[in-house]
């Protein structure tokens, strides 16, 4: 489906978000006729794709593919369970709620200026602050702790119960803000990845083939053994990142292939710093368990693509009679492919370093600078008009680092 790019000139305060940051005006340009979001799991740090999606929605630039893991299936089904105009009000409406606190008062979107210049050591006590509040409390409108309800996780019998927390307040949460009507039938595909806990196989739920409704979101981000297993049709599933992070290889594999753009917003970074302490070294860990290998995923593309095309290009030196009779053409045809790809990399790495509980402190203050800094990300990205291009020349594939 192709788009026209048109840039949203406008600047500062918006109705669904942070202010927004000026950038230059990029030119129209056709776009390809696949455009693809894929969105990495991370839990509180998902804000920053929200962040990123408003800029893509502020630059008229749709998506008509996304996909998602865990914290990155909800904005997905956010996304695409609403109509464009109510998309960044939705968006901000979910992040408003979770994070909220069940108990003690939270920090307020208006009170951020209280905790601007307060230095290094006083943000680091608010956000262990916030992170502790998130494993006594839970989160407004996504997790509770099971203790509340006098159950003990360590007894608790059946793979719906194993867990820390009950997820049931997300259930509602999403058949509230999502229309599944609209998700499965609003003309953007949906993939989200699950890990089916007998087989330890990762699974795409795809719209493309299947109806979705809340049960598939919230398995794609249940996390063991804070969050419980989801029954889908008599089968368990936990959350995708235990397996693969993120659903980029469902974007590039998934056939026919078509000449895509595709934006991968990534929340944890593979690459860091040394650990000096045991706290650092929970961070570095995780850092590495759920950051994405997308360079290793698109140095294989692009190997991939590059015999692709050279398979193309050598059946079209056979004759017809040939390829049409000999079975090693026919399957050769089946491999050929001459597609082009452009890929446009975020990395969260701005405010992404609150230690080893970022992905649980899902305090206002941090969730607004995550929103910012993605914000801040895609409008740096969208000043290289280019990038939107598909490749030209020999070079079927190619990746933009748009935070390096």
């Amino acid at each position: 489906m192709a788009a026209k790019h048109v840039v949203n000139k406008r600047a500062g305060k918006t109705k669904s978000g942070p202010a927004a940051p000026r950038r230059k005006s990029a030119p129209a340009s056709k776009l390809p006729e696949n455009i693809a979001l894929v969105l990495q799991g991370g839990g509180a740090l998902g804000a920053y794709q929200v962040g990123v999606y408003q800029g893509l929605h502020e630059a008229g630039i749709v998506p008509n593919w996304i996909a998602g893991i865990s914290i990155g299936a909800f904005n997905t089904a956010l996304i695409a369970g609403n109509p464009p105009e109510r998309r960044m009000d939705a968006l901000r409406e979910f992040w408003e709620t979770i994070s909220q606190p069940y108990l003690l008062p939270a920090t307020t979107l208006g009170q951020e200026a209280r905790f601007t210049g307060i230095g290094e050591d006083a943000r680091a006590w608010l956000d262990a602050w916030e992170a502790w509040r998130a494993m006594i409390e839970g989160q407004r409108g996504f997790y509770q702790p099971r203790s509340w309800f006098g159950e003990d996780a360590f007894t608790a019998s059946g793979p719906t119960r194993a867990s820390f927390y009950t997820t049931r307040p997300m259930i509602e949460t999403l058949e509230r803000m999502v229309d599944f009507d609209r998700l499965n039938e609003g003309g953007i595909r949906v993939s989200v990845g699950a890990v089916d806990v007998a087989s330890g196989n990762l699974e795409y739920f795809d719209n493309a083939h299947m109806r979705l409704d809340a049960r598939h979101i919230l398995a794609s981000g249940a996390l063991p053994p804070a969050f419980p297993a989801v029954e889908i049709d008599g089968r368990y599933f936990w959350d995708g990142g235990l397996v693969s992070n993120t659903p980029l290889s469902q974007v590039f594999d998934t056939e026919p292939r078509r000449d895509s753009l595709v934006f991968q917003v990534d929340l944890w970074n593979a690459r860091g710093e040394l650990p000096q302490n045991l706290l650092d070294v929970a961070e570095r860990e995780k850092e590495i368990q759920y950051s994405s290998r997308t360079r290793t995923i698109t140095d294989m593309q692009r190997v991939g693509q590059h015999y692709r095309r050279l398979l193309r290009e050598l059946l079209e030196e056979i004759p017809d009679s040939v390829r049409k009779t000999n079975p090693w053409c026919q399957r050769a045809e089946q491999l050929a492919c001459n597609r082009r790809y452009s890929l446009i990399h975020l990395i969260y790495r701005d405010r992404a370093r609150f230690g080893h509980f970022k992905d649980y402190q899902f305090g206002r203050v941090a969730m607004r600078e995550h929103w910012q800094s993605g914000l801040a990300d895609i409008g740096r990205a969208l000043a290289h008009p280019e990038w939107l291009e598909l490749p030209k020349g020999e070079n079927a594939f190619v990746t933009h680092d748009a935070t390096a």
